[in-house]
């Protein structure tokens, strides 16, 4: 029989063999894929990403795959296939409207799918309230710090601020403010409000009137309601977001309404009339809509899936390489996602625009912020990060 003594001492050794173990496991934890950014893999599929209209609840309701490490938010980061630092990528914020999730929008508009061809990378956060406020703007401003410190200012080629509806209408609020005025060189409102007159397509907004089962046979349903402002007021002034310079695209449903041939950012950039460029014509049907509002639904709002046709209008030569386009999606409304071919047109409008505000700018991301402590303690004096100054530096 052992002694005591000798026991202790095995139970000691095997304690310490289980800690050097976990020690050695840590130190040699596999590294980041080589292609990667903030921990995503750039050469993997995108998760949790729709396949042909079959997208159920537990996907579209994603909220990201990665995390902004001071609020520890969360959203998806796509970056392109091979990505390697150093690279030259174009950066775009992707922001959901009104009640909706990070990966619905994420699957609504689809950029991811043209990430590779245009060196894109992602962003699309989600709200907790599903719905965006100035209480985000500091969430947001993370993120973008995030993302351009890990890809370096000088390899932004342009940075695009995209949002779908309420989404849209922020990124409206947001693109003149002190921070994103000077990084945002293109914004695309999808379905979120045009800078310009529009005139409303009247063909319902949400659901059109009482479910079916409550309707009576003879007997006409309620009318619908107008566009999504009523009163048409909001819809034909256009939103703010013209003090400071972007280019401009704009997509909705021809069923939502129709923009004006004239834009107050096309006479500001000293632009030519409006023409109209070949259709862009869709075999493929979007990704997602609203199955909550279909019974009876109505054409402003959106139907299912389809095969679509768009209208292309492009103010020709604006000064200082701007674009401003307005895209129309034919027999569609608010909610249908983006079909294939139209997501590869509004994405290669927004970078044939002029860039560089982030690369030329003297705006810098700030450093990111220390790593979480271990479970084994502080790490040692070398690795750890210099005290910060009393007061954080200004940003620009």
């Amino acid at each position: 029989m052992r002694s005591k003594s000798s026991l202790l001492r095995g139970i000691a050794v095997s304690a310490g063999s289980v800690l050097i173990s976990a020690g050695v496991a840590l130190a040699q934890a596999p590294a980041a894929p080589a292609n990667s950014l903030l921990g995503t893999d750039c050469n993997a599929p995108p998760a949790y990403h729709c396949q042909d209209a079959t997208c159920d609840g537990a996907v579209v309701t994603q909220s990201g795959n990665n995390v902004e490490l001071k609020t520890r938010r969360t959203y998806f980061l796509d970056c392109p296939k091979g990505y390697k630092a150093g690279d030259k990528v174009t950066v775009l914020l992707s922001l959901h409207g009104f009640g909706s999730y990070a990966n619905w929008q994420r699957n609504y508009a689809p950029f991811m799918d043209a990430k590779d061809k245009y060196k894109l990378v992602v962003v699309t956060p989600g709200s907790p309230v599903r719905f965006w406020s100035d209480a985000d703007d500091e969430f947001l401003h993370n993120i973008v710090d995030q993302v351009v410190g890990a890809v370096g200012k000088g390899n932004v080629d342009r940075f695009i601020l995209a949002g779908h509806s309420q989404g849209g209408l922020t990124s409206s609020r947001l693109v003149c403010t002190d921070y994103f005025k000077d990084k945002v060189d293109v914004r695309i409102s999808l379905s979120g409000g045009r800078v310009g007159p529009t005139t409303p397509a009247g063909k319902g907004f949400a659901n059109a009137g009482p479910p079916v089962y409550q309707q009576v046979a003879g007997q006409a349903p309620a009318p619908p309601q107008n566009a999504a402002n009523p009163t048409g007021a909001a819809a034909a002034a256009g939103p703010p977001g013209g003090a400071c310079d972007y280019s401009f695209i704009f997509e909705n449903g021809a069923n939502e309404s129709i923009p004006a041939a004239t834009s107050p950012l096309a006479d500001k950039f000293g632009c030519g009339p409006r023409k109209q460029e070949e259709d862009v014509v869709d075999p493929k049907a979007g990704l997602v809509w609203d199955s909550t509002r279909q019974d009876p639904g109505s054409d402003g709002w959106g139907h299912y899936p389809r095969s679509g046709r768009a209208q292309v209008y492009v103010f020709p030569d604006c000064k200082g390489g701007r674009v401003v386009a307005d895209v129309v999606r034919l027999q569609k409304g608010h909610t249908e996602g983006l079909e294939p071919n139209v997501t590869d047109k509004l994405v290669a409008l927004a970078v044939s625009a002029s860039g560089g505000k982030i690369k030329n700018g003297s705006w810098n991301p700030p450093p990111p912020p220390p790593p979480a402590g271990s479970p084994f303690g502080p790490p040692p004096a070398a690795a750890r990060p210099a005290t910060p100054p009393a007061t954080p530096p200004a940003r620009n």
